[in-house]
């Protein structure tokens, strides 16, 4: 079965110490979510230089005001997730090219945060790699990001968590928010960001629950 997991916060999601958060409740009028994207400041992966989907503790991170962060309350009860993983978000840029990188995290009581899976999309390519559309500033658009499939049961305490941001080097090639040709373009452009979560716009998690 495939449940949504809504995202929601009152505009201050930025971090883990912010006020984002994951429940089945669709959400209502809620205030968006924003941070700058600059390509000559990316976020940095957290991986060994031979294994990039090894689990690591995210908490290099933690002080990165360009990653918005959406956690569950602790699960009550085993919970078993199998399955592909997608997120819908609905966001908006003020470039006319842009990147969106989700990272599904595992939360212990202890606070230890391991990434699960994650997946990226390039704004240009949110139609299909044979079709490129820029977009229009600052005008909110659906992306479809599809992570990577997991196999995890969710202990009583712990947490599920989201991150949200636009890039995750040198583990995908940076976005230079200019819509240039990638390999060529030496110009770094800064992105304000925009991460929608209301009624009209609910962005959500696509859990395969098991």
């Amino acid at each position: 079965e495939t449940v949504p997991v809504y995202l929601h916060s009152d505009g201050l999601a930025n971090t883990p110490y912010g006020n984002g958060s994951l429940s089945y409740d669709q959400p209502a009028g809620e205030t968006p979510d924003t941070y700058s994207y600059d390509p000559s400041d990316p976020v940095m992966s957290v991986m060994d230089i031979d294994a990039q989907a090894m689990p690591r503790d995210q908490k290099p991170l933690n002080g990165r005001k360009d990653v918005l962060v959406y956690q569950t309350a602790p699960f009550e009860s085993p919970t078993r997730f199998v399955g592909p993983v997608e997120l819908e978000l609905w966001a908006a840029s003020d470039a006319i090219d842009t990147d969106w990188t989700a990272k599904l995290i595992l939360v212990e009581e202890s606070g230890l945060a391991v990434n699960l899976t994650y997946g990226i999309m390039r704004a240009r390519y949110r139609s299909g790699f044979d079709h490129e559309e820029f977009l229009d500033p600052d005008v909110p658009n659906k992306f479809t990001i599809k992570l990577n499939p997991v196999g995890i049961e969710i202990q009583p305490g712990q947490r599920l968590r989201l991150d949200v941001s636009s890039s995750d080097f040198p583990n995908f090639d940076r976005n230079h928010n200019t819509g240039k040709d990638f390999w060529s373009d030496t110009e770094l452009k800064i992105a304000k960001q925009t991460v929608f979560h209301n009624s009209e716009m609910p962005s959500r998690l696509l859990m395969p629950l098991s």
